[in-house]
């Protein structure tokens, strides 16, 4: 087929309108997701360990982020980065201890992570966040529940807790005359910020 003069104008303004509505779509698509910042300085991340001593502490140095790709709450992901050295129990002994080479071995492996692979909403606040944990290198599939408030003014929080067994990430360790329990609780209390797009919409 011949193309005539007059064509060639209406195909480029066709393409020129695709690009546009292409571009348009993808904008309201991001508008459409909420963004929240997680503020560490107003959240924490501890442990405990049931043990016939005080065995627990906090981590003062880590970093979090919470991703959503619609306004469900249930499209959410949720990325946890520890820092190992930054285990602050109260008592150089036992922070010497946690961070040694049967512990957390943060010289090789400075990291603590939880990186989830969905969101399943269980409650009209509450959901189970299955995920990948890594401790000293080893990596296992565990679950982070947790509570969501409704946010108010753009900000909520999010509390919740991950238990795990010691032996499957070959963390040892002992005290003598101590006896240590082999779960631990690892409990979060985030504050999060909304800091564009609307707010989360919670299944009843």
């Amino acid at each position: 087929m011949k193309k005539t003069r007059e064509s060639v104008p209406r195909i480029a303004l066709s393409l020129l309108a695709i690009v546009v509505l292409s571009s348009v779509t993808q904008a309201q698509s991001s508008q459409e997701a909420p963004a929240y910042k997680i503020t560490p300085v107003l959240s924490t991340i501890k442990f405990k360990v049931k043990a016939s001593i005080r065995i627990e502490g906090t981590f003062e140095r880590w970093d979090a982020t919470l991703a959503f790709t619609s306004t469900d709450a249930s499209s959410g992901s949720l990325d946890i980065k520890i820092q190992g050295d930054s285990v602050n129990t109260g008592s150089k002994s036992k922070d010497k201890k946690l961070k040694g080479p049967h512990c957390f071995d943060v010289k090789d492996h400075p990291y603590i992570t939880f990186r989830s692979t969905k969101m399943v909403q269980t409650g009209p606040h509450t959901f189970d966040v299955p995920g990948t944990f890594s401790v000293r290198g080893i990596s296992k599939a565990e679950t982070l529940t947790f509570t969501a408030d409704r946010e108010g003014q753009g900000t909520g929080e999010i509390e919740g807790i991950l238990w795990f067994e010691r032996k499957d990430f070959e963390l040892g360790g002992s005290i003598p005359f101590v006896r240590i329990a082999d779960r631990v609780e690892l409990t979060v209390d985030f504050k999060a910020t909304r800091v564009s797009g609307p707010p989360l919409l919670f299944k009843q």
